[in-house]
């Protein structure tokens, strides 16, 4: 089983909201912080959020007073509510743990050889103007 799988992705209107989850399998926000990257085409990967076991949580400039990211109580599903959707925000949007450094500035794969190193297949969000 895929130890992270995304979804909730899809197509909304600028101003609009989606919120996307998280899944891990076999690991918890206990073992590892868990991320949502974004890749938009001709741009390299960005850091959106970051939450801790605790629940703190951490935003790009770019997202922060739009976007929330939280945890189930179980902390096995992690969710990124995005409001105030902007045409910029269109990306694939990636699930990851521990914080993998993008290896060529591309998200899903890791510069890194940490074994706790873990990316999702990603999902796609579009936004229109």
């Amino acid at each position: 089983e895929a130890p992270l799988v995304e979804s909730g992705g899809g197509s909304v209107q600028a101003g609009g909201s989606l919120r996307l989850s998280c899944k891990l399998s076999g690991f918890s926000t206990f073992d590892r912080d868990v991320n949502w990257y974004r890749q938009s085409p001709g741009q390299e990967c960005e850091l959106v959020s970051t939450i801790e076991d605790d629940g703190t949580a951490h935003y790009s400039d770019s997202v922060k007073g739009r976007f929330t990211i939280s945890q189930d109580a179980a902390k096995t599903t992690v969710y990124l509510q995005m409001d105030s959707l902007k045409p910029e925000d269109t990306a694939v949007y990636y699930c990851a743990a521990n914080t993998p450094i993008p290896f060529g500035g591309m998200c899903g794969t890791s510069k890194g050889r940490d074994p706790l190193d873990a990316w999702g297949q990603g999902t796609r969000v579009t936004v229109s103007s």
